[in-house]
């Protein structure tokens, strides 16, 4: 039977399970379905006497307290609560996410097995639409089901899925529209919303997590998208498990929830169908009243967090932190709670079979092609990340060369082609510093969000992030580096000119080998520059210039600081690239008085000599792979790490 669907009555609302939205066009409409479990094979998932805890001091906190609950195919589970009271920490513990700090003790179970999610069967949409701000939302999506489906599926077959999904969420008419940033224009947030839940259904699992879906939206924006997540339930014959946190809906948007579990303060105040909330708060003294919101009122019950607002809203005076622990204490003691309880045995009881891994991913070598060809035409199209900077060094470069032009080989070209050399490297580090760390966490928030899901691997991920910005990296070297070069009269040869502009571009690339290894530790952008650009700044100060090095002191600052400081192979390198083979007139002393560049490097300059300026770039090189390294090792214990820097940056702020 299929009706439009009603307004809204002048009434308590209550759910309508046996309803859920379809879409013919632009309009929604309501279709009855089945209320039994039948069907093809669905996920559920049960958690018992589910305890979760963090470090605190010497002890640990909870936060969660035994909590026992089921999420079943066919019926949407909305976890609600105030914030802080647990809804993500239970999400993420039932989707295999908890933070390392954090232990948890009790039972879940997927199909009443003890097993972890397989690839495929599974997905999780983040509270942040993380996405590539350049890429249209067909692309976006295209390029998302080339890493996420099998070599043996056709180009066509992903593209034709890829579409297909993006009509399921009512995208068809913004296929071609960027998805954009703060600074730009692109798809609204619900568009955005919509379009992170199309890449985690592309492989169209039985499950699905949604850590806040409606957060940023409006009540139309919101609604339009639950309707669309709950109408997931009728495609292709399978019912879905949905659970989703959501922070407070809209009666419309309550009216799609099957049931509700409400926590505070880590408890669970209420677990059961939605319909019959109402029931057991007006049964414990709390009654809905007429013409409000159901969850605005659940939520202002059990929030604390303005006791003032909560006693006022009561109508009784009772504390809000009194009618929580009512309620829990009445849950606790419930014909509710006791069949909880008896389902989640019953489920566990049952054999369900464990999940089967149906689908595998897309082979390595496509993984790294995909990557490679995403990441270029995002940066291509990206003017405020290569292309500007390019602008910018470009403009530095010239002014160098009009304020350094044709140097020569007086005395006072030794101090001025020093502190060229210096000036320029020093620069052009922090420059591809300030221009490329914010559009670089933009791409790694996309390779964690889409690393978690098991779209691919660390190591697929760096052969794209490099191999993708090579040709900018190449270019920013070349423009600049030739500009200033020639302008100044530098050595003259091919070769010093190659390794000058060899040095420059494995400068930019330890400078994003540096981002990348911040940005896996640091809990956001501020944080991020100052950690990285303290770093750049101490490697400057240290590296042979504005201290000579027999003049450093020796514990710590000589050694080991002055060996392990890349900008000290850098300085060095260059230094001996230019005054190697240059001899300088003795002007000052009259007469025809010289002194060759390497008395100089030897004797000015305090430079190691034993070996030569290739070996400087080597090491360079070197030092490159084992920041990429590092990288590596920290974004696969990064969650042990992360905690420990957002501790240290929370203490000092």
């Amino acid at each position: 039977m299929t009706t439009l669907y009603p307004p809204v009555q002048p009434k308590v609302l209550q759910t309508n399970p046996q309803f859920l939205p379809t879409f013919e066009g632009d309009a929604i409409k309501l279709t009855e379905i089945n209320g039994s479990d039948e069907g093809k094979e669905g996920i559920t998932v049960t958690w018992e006497n589910l305890w979760v805890t963090v470090p605190n001091g010497k002890e640990r906190k909870p936060i969660l307290k035994d909590l026992s609950g089921y999420a079943r195919p066919g019926r949407i589970l909305a976890i609600m609560g105030p914030s802080g009271c647990g809804k993500s920490t239970l999400l993420d513990d039932l989707a295999g996410r908890l933070s390392s700090n954090m232990k948890h003790t009790g039972n879940i179970l997927i199909n009443g097995h003890k097993q972890e999610l397989a690839y495929g069967t599974s997905g999780y949409v983040t509270q942040d639409d993380a996405m590539l701000s350049t890429l249209t939302a067909g692309e976006t999506l295209y390029y998302s089901a080339q890493l996420q489906f099998p070599d043996s599926m056709s180009i066509a077959e992903k593209k034709e899925r890829a579409d297909i999904t993006l009509r399921e969420m009512g995208l068809q008419d913004a296929i071609n529209t960027r998805v954009g940033r703060w600074s730009s224009s692109g798809l609204s947030g619900g568009q955005k919303r919509r379009l992170s839940i199309c890449i985690e259904i592309l492989t169209r699992p039985r499950l699905l997590f949604l850590d806040e879906p409606t957060s940023g939206l409006d009540s139309a924006a919101s609604y339009y998208v639950m309707s669309r997540i709950a109408s997931l339930n009728l495609r292709d014959g399978v019912r879905r498990t949905i659970v989703a946190s959501i922070h407070q809906p809209s009666s419309e948007v309550f009216e799609l929830f099957h049931d509700l579990c409400l926590l505070s303060n880590g408890e669970t105040v209420y677990f059961g169908p939605a319909s019959d909330a109402n029931q057991f708060f007006a049964s414990n003294g709390f009654p809905c009243p007429t013409l409000h919101n159901p969850s605005d009122h659940y939520l202002r019950i059990i929030n604390k967090d303005f006791e003032q607002d909560a006693e006022e809203g009561l109508g009784k005076g009772v504390p809000a932190e009194q009618a929580i622990d009512i309620l829990v204490k009445s849950y606790r003691s419930s014909r509710i709670r006791k069949q909880v309880k008896k389902e989640v045995v019953k489920i566990g009881e049952s054999d369900s079979g464990a999940i089967k891994k149906r689908r595998t991913h897309a082979a390595f070598r496509t993984q790294c092609l995909v990557l490679i060809r995403r990441s270029s035409l995002q940066l291509f199209r990206d003017l405020s990340n290569y292309w500007l900077r390019l602008a910018v060094f470009i403009v530095i470069a010239a002014s160098i060369g009009s304020i350094f032009y044709d140097l020569g080989t007086s005395y006072g070209s030794i101090q001025g082609r020093g502190s060229l050399l210096t000036f320029f490297i020093s620069v052009l580090s922090f420059m591809t510093l300030v221009g490329g760390f914010s559009p670089l966490l933009e791409e790694m928030k996309v390779f964690e969000r889409e690393r978690l899901n098991g779209h691919y691997g660390i190591t697929a991920f760096l052969i794209g992030n490099i191999f993708s910005a090579v040709p900018y990296m190449l270019m920013i070297a070349l423009i600049p580096g030739a500009i200033a070069y020639y302008l100044c009269g530098m050595q003259k040869g091919v070769e010093h000119f190659l390794f000058f502009t060899s040095l420059l571009f494995a400068i930019v690339m330890w400078v994003e080998s540096l981002m990348l290894v911040v940005g896996s530790i640091s809990p956001n952008y501020v944080i991020g520059m100052f950690l990285a650009g303290g770093i750049e700044g101490l490697m400057i100060l240290i590296g042979g210039f504005y201290r000579l090095p027999n003049d450093l002191p020796k514990p710590l600052w000589k050694y080991p600081l002055y060996y392990i400081s890349f900008l000290k192979y850098a300085f060095q390198g260059s230094f001996k690239n230019e005054f190697d083979g240059i001899t300088f007139s003795l002007d000052q002393y009259g007469g025809n008085k010289t002194i060759s560049g390497r008395e100089i490097l030897t004797e000015t300059w305090q430079l190691e000599m034993g070996y030569s300026k290739w070996v400087d770039l080597a090491i360079m090189f070197g030092m490159i792979v084992l920041y990429r390294v590092l990288f590596l090792a920290i974004t696969k214990s990064k969650e042990k790490l992360k905690p420990f820097v957002a501790a240290i940056s929370s203490s000092r702020a």
